[in-house]
């Protein structure tokens, strides 16, 4: 029988306790939207291992950056804004590499299947008449 993955959950009174802040702070970031624990059947805030990362974050800016709430807020939601837009980066990407790999196996190219068009140069020596190809010659 596989075991289904259950994560770990933290009371306030213990992630307080580990990173030496009143549990208050804590509610207070939550009220500021900054955290978002979720609650057990008894209304109990639980902070999972993401929401304590979020916290070192936020401790970090606030702590040793001297950042305020707002700015902290400002911070966080870029960060989250630049992960999804990375995440877009990687799925195109990946797409890209997926056509590219379909078009290499491609028999024949054709042009009107394309997004772009793209012209194929075939090189070719230069003639004896010009410049560059009678510099070489003497």
């Amino acid at each position: 029988m596989a075991k289904s993955r259950v994560k770990a959950a933290y009371m306030i009174s213990a992630v307080a306790e580990r990173y030496q802040i009143h549990p208050q702070t804590l509610r207070l970031y939550e009220r500021e939207g900054l955290l978002a624990p979720s609650r057990s059947e008894g209304n109990t805030r639980l902070y999972t291992d993401d929401d304590l990362e979020r916290l070192e974050v936020i401790l970090k800016l606030t702590r040793d950056l001297g950042v305020n709430l707002a700015g902290v807020e400002i911070i966080l939601n870029m960060r989250e804004k630049m992960e999804a837009m990375q995440r877009q980066v990687e799925d195109f990407i990946t797409s890209l590499n997926k056509e590219f790999a379909i078009q290499s196996k491609a028999p024949a190219y054709n042009s009107r299947q394309s997004l772009i068009p793209v012209i194929r140069v075939e090189a070719k020596e230069p003639a004896a008449s010009e410049p560059s190809a009678r510099r070489r010659a003497k």
